[in-house]
């Protein structure tokens, strides 16, 4: 096992400009954010005058919360609610969400890479054997929980041949979206609508295998049809109901984690009752402010690979 954090750095289109005092102040594009986030329990490095420049602002009262435009912000006004922005050349539409989401998580884009990266390698080029000619063979990757996709889009670039599953469709509509933005509309790309474990359930008796398991999964959830998912209380089932989907040369299966307590140790001990042969490694997903050049945790993982 290898302790590690993913760090997400500053790029044209992300930059985390600042946190603190259960905030954090992020810019998209040209498009500046002000939101809660409940980790950044240190000092604000940049004066308020810079925080007061953000063009929406997402505050909670209770239980619920909204955005507030500024009533001087340029960019959102111009914009209709929407706006687009490229991260790891993959172009995503996003939009102030009642959750005060806003259709990407940034911190995701090094696992991204690094999915591109070992798909890639297991990419082999088309063989000839006398008179007959052995196309490669297709790397096939499961996205659950796969939200607006970025790991889908980014594995279908690499050349595999992704299946995307979310409860929600407004997300999966959103996938879709960012797939044609993206001008990836030509690579293999499912987009599914459904309760992952229903999914699941008819993919074993499809005998259908993966060689890719994406999860994340959030803490408390309902499917399409109102299922109430907690993760304490099914993941371990559901992970185990998984082995029956993973290929006979699996690649990869990838698990992150959100707004829990959990430490990553749990997730690796988790992807141990798998008894796949391989490698785990786990850590932090994290970004980096520009200001004082802090850390912003954002989630853990863990990975096993082949």
């Amino acid at each position: 096992m290898i302790d590690n954090i993913l760090i997400t750095e500053k790029s044209v289109d992300y930059e985390l400009l600042d946190s603190g005092e259960g905030e954090k102040l992020e810019r998209y594009g040209k498009v500046v954010l002000s939101r809660p986030d409940p980790q950044a329990i240190w000092s604000k490095s940049l004066p308020e005058s810079e925080w007061k420049k953000a063009d929406a602002v997402f505050s909670r009262v209770g239980t619920t919360g909204k955005w507030e435009v500024v009533a001087s912000s340029k960019h959102l006004a111009s914009k209709g609610g929407f706006w687009n922005i490229q991260l790891d050349n993959l172009t995503f539409q996003l939009q102030l969400l009642p959750s005060k989401h806003i259709g990407v998580f940034s911190e995701q884009s090094e696992q991204w890479k690094w999915l591109e990266e070992k798909i890639v390698s297991r990419i082999s080029p088309e063989r000839s054997e006398g008179n007959k000619t052995y196309k490669a063979q297709a790397t096939t990757v499961l996205n659950l929980f796969g939200y607006t996709g970025g790991a889908s889009l980014a594995c279908a670039r690499a050349g595999a041949e992704v299946c995307h599953v979310d409860s929600s469709e407004f997300a999966v509509d959103l996938a879709h979206t960012n797939m044609k933005l993206s001008g990836l509309s030509d690579k293999k790309i499912r987009f599914i609508v459904d309760d992952v474990r229903k999914f699941v359930e008819r993919e074993i008796k499809r005998k259908k295998k993966y060689d890719v398991i994406i999860l994340d999964p959030p803490i408390y959830g309902k499917g399409t049809k109102k299922e109430v998912w907690k993760v304490e209380d099914d993941l371990l089932p559901f992970l185990l109901h998984l082995k029956n989907i993973i290929s006979d040369n699996p690649l990869a299966i990838v698990l992150n984690g959100y707004a829990s307590n959990y430490s990553s140790i749990t997730y690796v001990q988790l992807l141990e009752t798998l008894k796949l042969k391989g490698k785990i490694t786990h850590g932090e997903l994290a970004i980096k402010e520009s200001s004082a050049g802090r850390l912003l945790p954002c989630g853990i993982f863990a990975r096993w690979e082949q």
